[in-house]
């Protein structure tokens, strides 16, 4: 069955419910990442364990891509975003690795993970 193919009620009531994954199974990429919400300088130099990242389209500056990453700080699941491309650049480069210990630092004018 493929999108767009009509089902009769009768093919409907005959679905077996147990054949079918859960959306959660393939969706994964579409959903957010779950986590305390933190910004950036609340987390500088401080050690992070990153365990998941998304690379998205920015909902507050059109054309730009956002960085959602989740880590553990503390005993405690947060998320953070950022429009860096520096940390979208090293993340990208190094997501074969995740989780990974790192550290948030600002260097001048931009962030980075060290």
């Amino acid at each position: 069955m493929r999108y767009g193919d009509a089902m009769t009620p009768a093919q409907v009531l005959n679905l077996d419910k147990t054949k079918f994954p859960a959306f959660s199974v393939f969706a994964r990429g579409k959903l957010p990442l779950p986590g305390t919400k933190m910004r950036l300088d609340q987390i500088l130099n401080r050690e992070i364990l990153v365990t998941d990242f998304r690379i998205m389209k920015s909902k507050h500056h059109p054309g730009q891509d956002c960085l959602q990453f989740q880590y553990l700080l503390d005993d405690t699941v947060c998320v953070s975003f950022t429009g860096s491309a520096v940390l979208m650049d090293q993340i990208s480069s190094v997501g074969d690795n995740i989780p990974f210990n790192a550290t948030v630092v600002k260097i001048d004018r931009y962030y980075s993970f060290s």
